[in-house]
């Protein structure tokens, strides 16, 4: 058997098409143009090329963005500078502080002084505690990304055994929470596994659905996977000069049947997601004039 292969950047540049011809209409409504304001801290080659992706991708969206690049030097106190005055920008509709910041900067601290209704990477906990409530404002981008593409791809999640190997802020926890919601793309039993998981083969063994995010290469072999299941590579490793998964693809691919490959799986799809939430943040700050006060931040 040879898995389906499930293809991440024809369903983002779906994603991508959709939000331009929102943006188009709310932009003629309005006379507003969604911004996203990122932020880069120092030189890393990696988070240089995901920032320039995400520019790329709003202004093929019609999405404006702009940059604040700082020295890998820069302090906490200077960031917290930047973020409070992209807060106080009304014309700054999302803020990205792009990951990871050097080591004397803390990161929770940074990630908590932006502003909930421009936190478009979904990272406030304001926002984290109103997604577990199931009233979320904005979903993370690459387990809604991952939440999407099961989707469109035709995959039913409501009943499956989902077993999620990672439990990171950024996409373990919050896609557990995600797929075990009410609704369409969820209603599924969701597993968390992590470095303490007893049995750990037997246990992916178990899923339906395996959603790899624990950024070991290759980590997911074919005995570790039920035939016929669905296996989702959020892994983004580099090995030499090629980007592989935390999937052996070749192996897998023989078992699984769907996944998404790396590159071109998971990664398209983030970016799409950030583009949603950038024009929601729009959306939701032209309806009470643009300007928040944390204590009045409710949507």
């Amino acid at each position: 058997m040879q898995a389906r292969l499930i293809d991440g950047k024809a369903i983002a540049a779906a994603v991508r098409e959709q939000v331009a011809t929102q943006a188009a209409g709310f932009r003629a409504q309005t006379g507003i143009i969604p911004h996203l304001a990122a932020v880069l801290v120092g030189r890393d080659p990696a988070s240089s090329v995901y920032v320039k992706n995400k520019r790329l991708a709003c202004d093929k969206a019609g999405l404006s963005s702009s940059l604040d690049e700082l020295p890998a030097e820069t302090t906490q106190t200077e960031l917290l500078a930047v973020v409070r005055r992209l807060n106080a920008d009304p014309g700054v509709h999302g803020i990205l502080v792009q990951l990871p910041l050097p080591p004397q900067i803390e990161t929770q601290a940074v990630l908590d002084a932006v502003n909930p209704i421009k936190d478009v990477d979904c990272f406030h906990p304001e926002n984290v505690g109103r997604m577990v409530q199931g009233r979320p404002r904005f979903l993370p981008c690459t387990p809604h990304g991952v939440q999407h593409l099961l989707h469109a791809a035709g995959v039913e999640t409501a009943g499956a055994h989902v077993v999620v190997l990672g439990r990171s802020e950024i996409v373990g926890k919050p896609m557990a929470l995600l797929l075990m919601q009410k609704g369409p793309g969820a209603n599924a039993t969701v597993t968390i596994c992590h470095s303490q998981t007893r049995n750990l083969t037997a246990v992916m063994r178990t899923a339906d659905i395996l959603i790899a995010a624990i950024g070991r290469a290759g980590f997911v072999t074919a005995d570790a996977v039920k035939p016929g299941a669905v296996v989702i590579d959020v892994g983004t490793n580099r090995v030499g000069d090629k980007l592989v998964g935390d999937v052996d693809f070749a192996g897998v691919s023989q078992v699984a049947a769907a996944m998404t490959p790396v590159p071109g799986g998971v990664g398209p799809m983030t970016i799409a997601m950030l583009l949603k939430n950038t024009l929601e943040a729009a959306r939701l700050q032209a309806k009470v004039g643009g300007h928040f006060n944390f204590s009045s931040s409710q949507s």
